[in-house]
């Protein structure tokens, strides 16, 4: 059973067979905690082995998701957190440090010197993911290389188009001397290169963040998203139902200090679960122009 947000989760739900089982995946068109309560309820009625989630708040869906552990159903959390005590295990995308980290080089890279003034398009305020990188970033514009950078601050687009529309093209009116937005999610960023692509600001603002490859190709050539990051978010998927799987047959308990192996995965290589029993997928892949095509081609996503 996956409980998705909007956009629901990209996996490899067609190799569920490959590790004895199906999976079911379910959710609110919306981003919204409260429409994803009643799906937990039904799955947690509905005796599922476990349920895979991506919490759009992580304290709303954690009392939904506390009374289906108590009912024997196992909680693996994945690309946005529930709270620490509402999972079994939580696979996180990447270390939440070095995607900060990640997403303010880049904005250095794209900014003239690493100079100028920088603001983030995120998707929903409650968002866990979202916050925490936004967090590192942060803490990594403490570092004097990065003193040249100015911070505009945070708007929220929901992970709605028609909203991240609307709040990129909100970025460029009120800071009339933005030089990059950075944008962590697969929505707002694509709303943020079509904005600037429209107000003919190519090559003076930049966009940056966390997208698909298909879904930025465009603005890779165009000129308007020189450079991206995401993980490979197939393998997050699969990550998340391969720990669900060991969870449900007893291989792992979700203890911190447990290894576990997925083939095909880490380079065979165990994944250890971690404080607050976290997995981390491995690092983020930056996409340019010179090698946006082999991904597009690859992924096909």
């Amino acid at each position: 059973m996956l409980v998705g947000g909007y956009d629901g989760p990209d996996d490899r739900t067609g190799h569920a067979g490959d590790l004895g089982g199906t999976v079911s995946q379910v959710g609110p068109s919306a981003a919204d905690a409260t429409q994803q309560i009643p799906f937990i309820q039904t799955a947690t009625t509905q005796k599922a082995s476990a349920i895979v989630i991506s919490a759009d708040d992580a304290t709303a869906v954690a009392p939904a998701l506390q009374a289906a552990m108590q009912a024997g159903v196992k909680v693996v959390g994945y690309d946005s957190s529930p709270a620490v005590g509402a999972y079994d295990v939580f696979v996180n995308q990447a270390d939440t440090a070095g995607i900060g980290k990640g997403l303010v080089d880049m904005a250095c890279d794209l900014a003239p010197s690493c100079t100028g003034e920088i603001a983030v398009l995120s998707a929903a305020q409650t968002a866990t993911n979202q916050n925490a990188w936004i967090a590192a970033m942060q803490d990594t514009m403490k570092d004097a290389k990065y003193k040249g950078l100015v911070w505009d601050g945070v708007v929220y687009g929901n992970d709605d188009p028609q909203i991240s529309t609307t709040q990129a093209q909100g970025l460029l009116a009120a800071h009339p001397n933005l030089k990059v937005i950075v944008a962590p999610t697969t929505v707002g960023i694509v709303a943020a290169a079509q904005v600037v692509k429209a107000a003919g600001k190519t090559g003076k603002v930049f966009v940056t963040g966390l997208g698909t490859p298909k879904g930025m190709e465009a603005y890779v050539k165009g000129g308007e998203s020189p450079e991206f990051a995401l993980w490979n978010v197939t393998d997050l998927g699969y990550l998340a139902y391969a720990v669900a799987a060991q969870l449900v047959n007893g291989t792992i308990k979700g203890a911190e200090g447990e290894t576990f192996t997925v083939k095909g995965l880490n380079n065979d290589q165990p994944y250890t679960i971690g404080k607050d029993k976290v997995v981390v997928l491995g690092p983020p892949f930056v996409f340019n122009k010179d090698n946006i095509d082999q991904y597009v081609a690859s992924f096909g996503f």
